[in-house]
């Protein structure tokens, strides 16, 4: 496998492709703004050689000079549900951990992360009782 690019943006890395109809409506989700107007900067990437990836895998596909704390992956798990909940794979730290979102509310993960004013234990924690942050309680 290819080395995922290098951006300053978080990099939303599709890894099902059986259906297309879901990543059309993933990719609407992730650049249509939030009531308050925010977004989530994230580059797409979209290339059949990341069929399957994991985030074990992923880790080692990323480039040494990207520095956003957030890698994000759009698996059969968010390509399978309507709310089009992503697996998000915090990079700091020294070790992987993840947590899923729901497409519409990762702006408020990728914002609050990057810009520092939140910690990850904090998205962790906001979890619904089947382990997808909403934003309900952050």
């Amino acid at each position: 496998m290819k080395q995922l690019p290098c951006t300053l943006e978080a990099l939303v890395v599709r890894t099902d492709f059986s259906a297309t109809d879901a990543w059309d409506a993933l990719r609407v989700a992730l650049y249509t703004p939030s009531r308050d107007g925010f977004l989530a900067n994230v580059a797409l990437v979209n290339d059949g050689q990341n069929e399957g990836l994991t985030p074990e895998r992923a880790l080692g596909l990323i480039d040494p000079a990207y520095v956003h704390p957030l890698l994000v992956l759009a698996d059969s798990a968010t390509v399978t549900s309507a709310e089009l909940p992503l697996l998000v794979v915090y990079l700091r730290e020294g070790r992987e951990r993840c947590v899923r979102v729901v497409a519409a509310e990762l702006w408020s993960i990728e914002n609050n992360l990057s810009g520092a004013n939140m910690d990850f234990e904090d998205f962790a924690r906001a979890v619904d009782g089947d382990g997808v942050f909403r934003n309900n309680s952050c």
